[in-house]
């Protein structure tokens, strides 16, 4: 049964996210849309998943829940900060930084979520990533000790990933 079940829904995050996305995407919700859009959810996936060999094997959902919230609220508050420093600080008083991070994280969904995380996070912006894959160059706006923000990344951030893809 297991192997049914993995066989049908290679990628179940992706799954439950193309559904949700049809659902959203349409002006009204029925049950017919609901269910075109689950059966979208099931047949890409399964379409697609001979391209998909390194996968992650485990995704736990209600964690990326929780990262999702604490990610909103950085870019929240981030927003605020960078605002302040546009319109208090000249440009002279700013202290912009390359910061190199080195990653615990292997698998290339993870990193990826990482790395748009840091870009989506105003004020920093994933530059560039190592060719074997082991540490990002991030840009950061204004960083008076950029050690500090390359361990709150590690921390904040690259430690709930490595909860979320097992």
């Amino acid at each position: 049964m297991k192997r049914f079940f993995t066989w049908l829904f290679p990628h179940p995050a992706m799954t439950l996210l193309l559904a949700v996305v049809w659902i959203i995407l349409q002006k009204e919700l029925s049950y017919g849309m609901a269910l075109f859009g689950l059966i979208l959810g099931v047949i890409i996936p399964r379409a697609t998943a001979h391209w998909w060999p390194d996968r992650p094997h485990g995704f736990r959902v209600f964690r990326m829940i929780s990262y999702i919230i604490l990610v909103l609220w950085d870019i929240v508050v981030a927003n605020v900060q960078v605002a302040w420093i546009v319109l208090t600080r000249p440009n002279s008083k700013l202290r912009p930084a390359w910061i190199i991070v080195p990653l615990d994280i292997r698998d290339p969904e993870a990193i990826s979520v990482l790395a748009g995380t840091i870009t989506l996070t105003p004020g920093t912006v994933s530059a560039d990533m190592s060719s074997s894959g082991s540490c990002l160059l991030v840009h950061a706006l204004d960083a008076p000790d950029p050690d500090a923000i390359r361990d709150d990344i590690k921390q904040r951030y690259e430690a709930r990933l490595k909860e979320i893809f097992v």
